[in-house]
């Protein structure tokens, strides 16, 4: 039987969640499990079957008290006064090398948080989630991660009759800032501080030296928060819906929908269709972070004062900006930081912009430029001349340039989930074929690879694609 314990969140009041059960599908059946994830969680000899079972309800684990928790959020930049789990259940816990991990479902059936949901979720959308946790997982990007999909025959109504599926989901965590903001808008500030404490006591790894004050709880969800989202940025991922019910406290990145690994440089990219302001633009995504974290300082204003809390805030933009100045070095292949790094950095992305270059494979062939002066992609006048300074600029370390090019090619992918290649997938999928699914899985498990019979996965999408819609009901 899986080593699923009860959540440490069920002891806490009924203010924060419900209890209850889930409803399984009739026939259900695995349409991919994550034997990588399975082995990390020491698991792998529990087999396929048994898992469905559990996250089917028909093998019931007696101890567990599922639940689904209450939050609200910004959308938009609009505040909601409730939402919560309208289609997942936190099932329980489970022992990692990490310490412990949740164990979701989503997709579960109705919670008294559904709304006018059905409480469903649909197979395409679990694809999306899945394959884009393995993404940004093989990224070393923090991030949930699912160890199933369980497939149906049962069908439910979105923009068409679709397949409903389930998707058993792990995380470190899954408060996000909005379930703060539950409990301040309603005038709760007990429940606030309630959760904050068990916050610190949950996950000492991260809030560890917390015991002196509120003040260093928030200082480190920011902290990690400024790192995350500059590594989306370096890595050219799109969120898509960066409300605060979808920004986790412990930094990683989740409650994956109409996301986007950027193709083209553009930085006004946005993913998502139902964006029609361009609120989460790629380029707004650090702002945004930002906002959300005031939005969550706003919601502990009981336990921090505003000047701490101003205070606090301030540091995110110094340490987006070094990280991310950090990353964009690794990129290139420098061991050591110079003043004209930062010249050099804005002159690529500004020749990647005017001549709309492939975001992943520009700086993938900047190995190239090491020692010739062009690469598949930079080969206009305005980009000589960039490859000159960025020679020049390599000359002045110690490393081999061999060396280099091995150290930028662990740093920059050669494969990424383009969004054209999930949709493949889906569409096989949705016709009972899950040998795409299987392949895709396998490919973006080792971006960094040459994967040499799968070179037209590391192509830029065909035409057909870049009429693509990805929304939020994705």
């Amino acid at each position: 039987m899986l080593p699923l314990l009860p959540h440490a969140f069920a002891d806490l009041s009924e203010d924060f969640h419900t209890q209850q059960n889930w409803e399984g599908f009739d026939n259900p059946f695995v349409v991919t499990e994550n034997s990588d994830l399975k082995n990390e969680l020491g698991i792998n000899n529990i087999d396929s079957q048994k898992l469905l079972n559990v996250f089917n309800g028909t093998d019931k684990i007696e101890s567990l008290k599922p639940l689904s928790m209450v939050y609200s959020g910004h959308q938009f930049g609009q505040y909601v006064e409730q939402l919560g789990d309208g289609r997942g259940l936190l099932l329980g816990q489970m022992s990692s090398d990490d310490g412990l991990i949740d164990v979701h479902l989503k997709g579960a059936g109705k919670t008294p948080y559904s709304r006018f949901g059905d409480g469903r979720a649909v197979l395409r959308s679990v694809i999306r989630e899945y394959l884009c946790g393995e993404a940004m997982h093989a990224l070393s990007i923090p991030t949930s991660r699912a160890l199933m999909i369980v497939g149906s025959d049962e069908m439910v109504i979105r923009e068409k009759s679709e397949a409903a599926a389930m998707l058993a989901r792990t995380a470190k965590t899954h408060i996000r800032f909005g379930s703060f903001e539950y409990f301040h808008y309603n005038n709760q500030p007990e429940n606030v501080k309630a959760l904050a404490d068990f916050c610190i006591a949950q996950y000492p790894a991260y809030f560890s030296e917390s015991s002196i004050g509120y003040e260093e709880f928030f200082r480190v969800i920011v902290e990690r928060t400024a790192m995350m989202v500059a590594q989306w940025q370096a890595c050219g991922f799109s969120h898509g819906v960066m409300n605060t019910d979808n920004m986790s406290i412990l930094g990683e990145t989740f409650d994956y929908g109409p996301y986007g690994f950027m193709e083209d440089y553009e930085p006004t990219y946005v993913c998502n269709h139902s964006d029609h302001q361009g609120r989460y633009a790629f380029k707004n995504q650090p702002y945004i972070g930002l906002w959300n974290c005031s939005a969550l300082g706003h919601a502990l204003s009981t336990l921090i004062s505003e000047e701490n809390q101003a205070e606090i805030l301030q540091s995110y933009e110094t340490i987006f900006q070094n990280t991310l100045a950090e990353l964009y070095r690794k990129k290139l292949g420098f061991e050591e930081t110079q003043k004209e790094d930062a010249l050099l950095i804005q002159g690529l992305l500004d020749i990647m912009e005017s001549e709309k270059l492939d975001y992943t494979n520009t700086f993938r062939n900047l190995t190239k430029a090491l020692t010739a002066n062009s690469t598949n992609e930079l080969d206009s006048s305005i980009a000589k001349s960039w490859i000159e300074s960025f020679q020049g600029r390599h000359l002045t370390e110690t490393p081999s340039l061999d060396e280099k090019a091995k150290l930028m090619n662990l740093t920059n992918p050669k494969f990424i989930l383009r969004n054209y290649m999930a949709q493949e997938a889906i569409d096989a999928a949705e016709s009972s074929d899950f040998s795409k699914l299987e392949t895709l899985i396998s490919v973006i498990n080792h971006p960094f690879e040459e994967l040499e019979q799968y070179q037209n996965f590391a192509s830029k999408s065909p035409a057909w694609a870049k009429d693509l819609e990805i929304s939020c009901s994705s």
